[in-house]
């Protein structure tokens, strides 16, 4: 117990020393807070297709369903051999019973255009399980530091003003708090949904009334910075 006691207050005796020294080094500064946002319009959208041939009670397999969405593909000039891959496969085959064949794709895809493209194409051939898994930009850890950056800058400038209002400068930045924000994805607005929920009305009726445009992907960064005043 007494170890215990002795090693916390030599630790306490420690940090108090550094604060300070610091405080003797830098007897007067300025603590401010840099914020920054990016907004960017993704350019990487992952589509999640599920084929059932529930949806057909039985009457076309998902082999026939799959060849038919790689000739629609194809169509739309979409590469299924680099932008498509099968992510689950449940079969009869592997399950007893009377289940049906359901199949999960990933689609890669570059822009909203081509995803309301896709999702028209895949509706006339009456796959309606579609949805989007995720989206990104290709560039995006790049786009986060060059965010970081800017909240240090705008920290910095921060600074400059407050010193200068009170007549003074700032010296060199001594201290640093990073904080990054999670990145927020806003999906399209019509959320992709399915025939089923579309209900009497056309597939086109809603593209068309509530878009399938994509909100750009929101990036935000903060900092926390202290600068010597001279």
């Amino acid at each position: 117990m007494k170890k215990n006691l002795l090693l916390i207050l030599a630790m306490l005796f420690v940090v108090g020393s550094a604060a300070a020294q610091q405080a003797e080094a830098f007897p007067s500064y300025v603590e401010v807070t840099g914020v920054a946002e990016k907004e960017v319009v993704p350019n990487e959208i992952y589509l999640s297709i599920t084929i059932n041939e529930r949806d057909s009670k039985g009457k076309i397999s998902v082999d026939e369903q799959q060849r038919d969405m790689i000739a629609a593909l194809k169509k739309l000039g979409i590469k299924p051999d680099s932008q498509l891959k099968m992510i689950d496969l449940t079969s009869n085959y592997f399950r007893r019973g009377n289940a049906l064949a359901k199949a999960q794709y990933e689609l890669k895809l570059g822009s909203a255009v081509e995803v309301a493209k896709v999702w028209r194409a895949l509706d006339a051939l009456g796959i309606s399980q579609v949805t989007v898994s995720k989206a990104s930009h290709t560039d995006i850890e790049q786009l986060k530091a060059e965010t970081r950056t800017e909240a240090m800058r705008a920290a910095r400038d921060n600074a400059r003003a407050l010193a200068e209002a009170i007549d003074q400068s700032i010296g060199k930045c001594f201290w640093i708090a990073d904080y990054s924000s999670p990145v927020r994805t806003v999906y399209a607005a019509a959320n992709l949904k399915s025939r089923a929920m579309v209900e009497e009305a056309s597939f086109d009726a809603v593209v068309e009334e509530e878009g399938l445009e994509f909100q750009t992907i929101k990036l935000q960064h903060r900092v926390q910075a202290k600068f010597v005043l001279e």
